[in-house]
């Protein structure tokens, strides 16, 4: 039996969830024997591959890159899962949603800066009027709420997922199957 491919991506978060994945620790080993992880930003991967079997993806959609990767993700993913509470509702990075990107940026460049006072114009991506969780732009097809979810939550619901068997823990809702 051939392995899985996955992918984890990390959109506006604060990188819990994969924190939290790795605490998996040693069930890390037991799920490498089942799946390759072909993308990630805990592996030296910089492009999203043609076609994964399972995206975990962490933080909600905030830049106009954001939403390009999301749907990019969608595209080329057959399972794709909406890893803690960022991903689901848009939690801690929608709290500038009151407040517009203008007012952030002004403040985060222009009045806490020492030296040069400038809104970057190159590589920071322009923002979104809004930050949205990522059902909003596409499909998702298991949501993982929590913040961030455990590392039992990912260790069951991951190997549900390779193995086919049904999800059946309360935290986990699966949409669509």
């Amino acid at each position: 039996m051939s392995k899985l491919k996955l992918a984890t991506v990390w959109l506006d978060g604060c990188s819990g969830c994969h924190m939290s994945f790795l605490d998996m620790d040693e069930r890390l080993i037991d799920l490498a024997e089942l799946v390759d992880l072909v993308y990630s930003p805990i592996v030296d991967t910089k492009v999203f591959p043609d076609y994964v079997d399972i995206a975990l993806v962490e933080g909600a959609v905030a830049s106009v890159d954001d939403e390009a990767k999301i749907k990019k993700i969608r595209a080329h993913s057959r399972i794709l899962v909406a890893m803690g509470d960022c991903a689901i509702t848009g939690n801690v990075p929608a709290m500038r949603n009151p407040i517009g990107p203008d007012a952030i940026l002004d403040r985060a460049y222009i009045e806490n800066a020492s030296a040069q006072p400038q809104i970057p114009c190159v590589g920071v991506p322009r923002l979104l009027k809004i930050v949205r969780p990522i059902h909003e732009f596409v499909k998702v097809d298991v949501f993982l709420p929590g913040c961030p979810p455990s590392a039992d939550t990912f260790h069951t619901a991951l190997t549900a997922l390779i193995t086919g068997e049904p999800l059946d823990i309360p935290e986990i809702t699966r949409f669509g199957a």
